[in-house]
This record gives C-alpha cells, structure tokens and sequence, in this order.
C-alpha cells in the first residue's frame, strides 16, 4: 500500500535569522506541529511523523496542552469525537507512562480525562496502551485517553524549530 502524502517538514535557511514554515506545520514555542490527516496505529503514526523527521508529540507544559487542545478543537477537525495519537506509553510497563523520548510522564504535568488510564480490555486482551488526545469538545485540558495501540486514529508530530526566533508567526 502506498503511504500517504504529507507536506515537507519545515527546514530553517541557517544564513537567515528567522523560520520559514511550509505546508500544514504549526508553530508554538519554537516547536513545529503536523496535524496527520490520514489514520494509522500508534506504531504506524510514529513511523510517519520519523519520516518527516519528527516524532509523536511530547507534551512538556500546560501551554502545549492548551495550544494543543485549541487546534484539536478547531472546527476544521471533523468529528467531536476524533482522536490523535501522542507520543506516551505504558507498552513497555503497564502503568509506567513513558514518552516517546524516553521521559518520564512527569505526574504535575498530566492531562487525563476522567476515570483514564484504565487499561481497559473489552476490545483487547492486551489493554489499552498507547495515549490519545480527543477532541470531545472539553471545556477543560484533560484530553487524554488509553486506547490499545493497533486503533487507527490521526496523530501530532513535533519537531524543534531549529534556528530563529520562537515569536515567529506561521501560517
């Protein structure tokens, strides 16, 4: 099967003192962030945001949750209940939440919707792993969910800015 296309990561002109943006690239605080239009598993999410050199999103600030959940809530996303990917995991232990850096979940800096994680597994024996962010239409910050790693759902890459100034403006 084909892979589906995605706008070229951003690249910064080293020999200029500002950012460049391209295609759907979102910048908040010197990060880049790809919306994916297309579904995939978390592996396969992760995949593709690598390939544009970027991986599933971190989220490190209450900030970033709050520039997230502003975009995931943006009537351009489709369905009140659509879910992207991010880049934390208990795959490797359960109930020990890890990033896609290696991090830690720090535990101030969570955003669970209530009653998550619960590791649920009437749709998969294994459990729900792999942490999505849903749209729902919350009010508040918590967005997260478990979900078992092999659902198909959008997902947010996140790459540095690289060189230039963080109050640049794109799009």
């Amino acid at each position: 099967s084909s892979k589906p296309s995605a706008p070229p990561p951003p690249t910064p002109d080293n020999n200029q003192p500002s950012v460049t943006c391209e295609g759907d690239w979102e910048l908040f605080r010197g990060h880049f962030y790809y919306f994916t239009t297309n579904n995939s598993t978390w592996k396969g999410s992760r995949g593709f945001c690598e390939a544009l050199g970027a991986d599933l999103v971190k989220i490190d600030s209450r900030e970033e949750q709050e520039f997230l959940v502003e975009k995931v809530k943006n009537p351009v996303m489709d369905a009140m209940w659509e879910s992207f990917w991010i880049g934390l995991t208990d795959s490797v232990v359960e109930g020990n939440w890890t990033w896609v850096d290696g991090s830690p979940l720090d535990s101030r800096m969570k955003f669970w919707l209530k009653y998550q994680p619960d590791d649920h597994t009437g749709q998969s024996a294994s459990g729900e792993d792999c942490v999505t962010t849903v749209k729902r239409g919350a009010e508040d910050l918590n967005t997260w969910n478990d979900d078992a790693c092999y659902f198909a759902y959008r997902s947010i890459c996140e790459k540095p800015a690289g060189t230039g100034p963080s109050s640049s403006v794109c799009g």
